[in-house]
């Protein structure tokens, strides 16, 4: 199979994946009864799941500008944990530079909880790089490093904020020319608030 058309293939599966997870949403909040299991990349290390990952780079072609991680963490351990750095592994170059929804200090995972990033409101992770970084339907292996976990490796789909990603894209970032809302909205292709078969847990929010 040529690159180009295995790049194709990549893009179109995330999308399909993504409207299957937001039609659950539609039905109910139930994804185990309806049994739908999470379609983006997803990843468990010890007391932390992360869930939805994507990174999402300017809906324009030619738009020159940065990338985000649009992600959910949950964790169901006793203690908080911090994410302490989002890199791009691979040799890939662009710093991603993390902000809590508060705009300050650490983004911080509550216990029996979880924390959105991407999307208005919530914690962001902006690839500084954007294009030059990360390119339109390729896997990249992102790494989430918590404090008590460590190093979380997996692949997420590169896709542009367009249509049902527009809105946890680039420009949804703190400080790249969108105001945040007051109230956090889900990552996209999530099904709901917890990860899928398990119980529901407090966000503390």
């Amino acid at each position: 199979m040529s690159r180009s058309l295995r790049r194709g293939t990549l893009a179109a599966t995330a999308v399909v994946f993504s409207i299957a997870a937001l039609s659950a949403c539609g039905a109910g909040n139930d994804a185990q009864t309806l049994q739908i299991k999470p379609d983006n990349a997803a990843a468990t290390k010890g007391e932390i799941k992360i869930q939805n990952a994507l990174v999402i780079t300017q809906g324009e072609k030619e738009k020159k500008g940065p990338a985000v991680v649009s992600a959910t963490l949950f964790n169901s351990g006793t203690k908080p944990q911090t994410l302490d750095a989002v890199t791009l592994a691979g040799g890939k170059g662009g710093k991603v530079v993390l902000k809590s929804a508060e705009g300050a200090g650490k983004i911080t995972v509550p216990a029996g909880g979880s924390v959105v990033i991407g999307g208005k409101g919530n914690a962001s992770a902006v690839i500084e790089g954007g294009r030059t970084a990360v390119e339109d339907g390729n896997v990249q292996e992102v790494v989430f490093q918590l404090s008590s976990a460590g190093a979380v490796p997996l692949g997420a789909f590169v896709v542009p904020a367009t249509g049902m990603f527009a809105d946890f894209g680039p420009s949804a970032a703190p400080g790249t020319g969108a105001t945040p809302s007051g109230a956090p909205t889900p990552s996209p292709g999530s099904t709901s608030g917890t990860p899928s078969g398990s119980s529901s847990q407090s966000t503390g929010h």
